[in-house]
C-alpha cells in the first residue's frame, strides 16, 4: 500500500456501511483513498424495512428495495466484495480476516481506517426445533427470499408469528394478505411493546378485527416438527398452534460478535459505543475504528441514556457522519428521541420519546394524558379516529413522549412531537405551535395540540 494512499475497510454493505463508503468517496478520490467493503450476502444498500411489504405483495419485485447495487458501487471505484464474511478483526495488526463464502477460502486485508457496520440479527431463542425447515427470521433480502421460497413450495396455509413487535405485526399483515391463517404468539401483555399496554391494547383489538388470532402473555416452549423434519406446530405450556410456516418477530440484537471478540467496548444492550463522530470509544480502537447502524448504541436525548434502536433512518445518518469524518470532513450524530412509525393493515402506530416504564427507569416523575380526536375536521368526509397519549414531566411540563394509534393521517403526526422533544419544548409551549389547518387535513385543534392542552392542565393540577 502506498504511503500516501490510505485504505478504508468497511465490514457490512448495507445502509451504514455503504453510506459511509459513498460519502467518503465523494470527499476523496481513489488516488487518495482506497475503499474495500465486505458484505456476506448477495445484496447491498437495500431497505430491510421494506421486506414485509415485499412478502405481502405491496412491493412487487425484490429489486425495488435496492437503492444501489454492488455493480453501481463498484462503478464508483469502491472495491465491494459480496458473499464475503469478515471472521476476525486484528486491532493490533490493523487487519481483518475475510472468508470468501462461495470459494471457502480466507485471506487478510490491512486497513488504515476501519468501519464496523455489521447490523443486527433477529432474536432466535434457544428452543427445541428452532432450526427446523420452515422457521424463518427476517432481517436481510436473503432472509426474505428464503421465506418467499418456503411459502411458494408449502401447500399448507397456517402461519404462526412469534413476537408482536414491529416486524411481528408487519409480517402478520403480510401473511394475512397472502391468504394465510395467522396466529401471533406474544409473551407481552399486549402487542407492540414499544407502546404502553393501554395503547398496545388498541393494536390488539385492531389485529383481532383483521382476522389475526392474538395469543398474548404466552411463552413459546418448543417448535414441533413432523416426520419429514419440517415445522408442524408451535407449542406453549398450555397449547399447540398448528403451523406450516413460522416467522420470528421477536426483535433484533446488535450483531457485535466480531467487535466483542476483538475487545471493542460494548454497552448495556450489546451495541458498540461511539463518540459523537461515530468513532468507537476506548484505546483498543486506536482512534481509527468507526461504527454505525444497527450494531451501535445511541444517546437518547430525552432520558440521557444509551439505547439500541435498529432503524434505517439512523443507519444512513451514521454512514453519512462516518464517511464525512474518514474522508477528511467533519460531522457528528447527536442522538435520537426514539421516533418510529408502523402499520398493520389500515391501522397506523407511532411513538416518540419515552414510555411510562422508560420514564420511571430514568428516574423521572411524570403525568400522562390520553385523548381521542379525528384526523380531519369531524364534518369532512373520511375523518378517522385516533388516540393520542402524551407524557410530560411533573412540575416542569417538559414533553417526555407521545404515542399515537389511529387510521389514515395518524402516524406521521408523531413528527411534530419528535421535533418538540428534540427542542426540549414544554407542553405549554407546544400549545402555541403554528400547525397547518384546513378541514381536509386537521380539526381546528390538531390532535397533538389537544393532547398538549390536556397535559398542561394535568401539570398545573399536579402543582396545586
Amino acid at each position: 500500500m502506498s504511503s500516501t494512499r490510505e485504505r478504508l475497510v468497511i465490514i457490512g454493505g448495507d445502509a451504514a456501511g455503504m453510506s459511509a463508503a459513498s460519502q467518503a468517496r465523494r470527499l476523496k478520490g481513489p488516488d487518495e483513498l482506497e475503499i474495500v467493503a465486505f458484505e456476506r450476502t448477495h445484496f447491498t444498500s437495500y431497505s430491510a424495512c421494506g421486506i414485509p411489504y415485499w412478502v405481502g405483495g405491496d412491493v412487487g419485485d425484490r429489486d425495488q428495495l435496492i437503492a444501489r447495487t454492488p455493480e453501481q458501487h463498484r462503478e464508483r471505484e469502491i472495491d465491494l466484495r459480496t458473499r464475503t464474511e469478515v471472521v476476525r478483526i486484528d486491532l493490533a495488526g490493523r487487519r481483518v480476516l475475510a472468508r470468501a463464502l462461495d470459494a471457502d477460502e480466507e485471506y487478510w486485508t490491512s486497513y488504515d481506517k476501519l468501519v464496523v457496520a455489521t447490523g443486527a440479527r433477529p432474536v432466535r431463542p434457544r428452543l427445541p426445533g428452532i432450526d427446523a425447515p420452515g422457521v424463518h427470521g427476517v432481517q436481510t433480502l436473503d432472509d426474505g427470499q428464503a421465506l418467499l421460497d418456503t411459502l411458494a413450495r408449502t401447500p399448507g396455509r397456517r402461519a404462526v408469528v412469534i413476537g408482536a413487535g414491529y416486524i411481528g405485526v408487519e409480517m402478520a399483515e403480510a401473511l394475512i394478505k397472502r391468504g394465510y391463517e395467522v396466529t401471533v404468539v406474544n409473551r407481552g401483555k399486549e402487542p407492540m411493546s414499544t407502546l404502553d399496554p393501554d395503547m398496545g391494547c388498541l393494536v390488539h383489538d385492531a389485529m383481532t378485527g383483521m382476522g389475526i388470532a392474538m395469543v398474548n402473555g404466552t411463552e413459546v416452549t418448543k417448535i414441533l416438527t413432523g416426520a419429514d423434519g419440517r415445522v408442524r406446530a408451535v407449542a406453549t405450556e398450555d397449547a399447540e398452534y398448528p403451523a406450516d410456516v413460522v416467522v420470528l418477530g421477536i426483535g433484533v440484537r446488535p450483531e457485535t460478535t466480531l467487535a466483542r471478540e476483538a475487545g471493542l467496548p460494548l454497552g448495556e444492550h450489546g451495541g458498540l459505543l461511539t463518540d459523537l463522530a461515530m468513532r468507537v470509544r476506548g484505546p483498543e480502537a486506536g482512534g481509527v475504528v468507526w461504527a454505525g447502524g444497527d450494531c451501535v448504541e445511541v444517546l437518547d436525548l430525552v432520558s440521557g441514556r444509551e439505547r439500541h434502536i435498529a432503524l434505517g433512518t439512523h443507519a444512513n445518518k451514521h454512514g453519512q457522519v462516518i464517511g464525512s469524518n474518514v474522508g477528511g470532513g467533519y460531522a457528528t450524530f447527536p442522538g435520537v428521541v426514539g421516533t418510529a412509525v408502523s402499520k398493520v393493515c389500515d391501522l397506523e402506530i407511532a411513538r416518540t420519546g419515552l414510555r411510562e416504564k422508560d420514564a420511571r427507569a430514568a428516574g423521572l416523575q411524570f403525568v400522562t394524558v390520553t385523548i381521542e380526536s379525528t384526523s380531519r375536521a369531524g364534518y369532512y368526509p373520511g375523518a378517522a379516529l385516533m388516540t393520542v397519549k402524551m407524557l410530560a414531566e411533573r412540575r416542569t411540563g417538559r414533553l417526555l413522549g407521545v404515542q399515537i394509534v389511529g387510521r389514515e393521517g395518524a402516524g406521521k403526526r408523531v413528527d411534530v412531537a419528535a421535533v418538540a422533544l428534540t427542542a426540549q419544548l414544554t407542553v405549554e409551549q407546544m400549545t402555541a405551535l403554528d400547525l397547518g389547518y384546513a378541514p381536509p387535513f386537521s380539526p381546528v385543534w390538531d390532535p397533538i395540540l389537544v393532547a398538549a392542552r390536556k397535559a398542561v392542565a394535568a401539570v398545573r393540577a399536579d402543582r396545586d
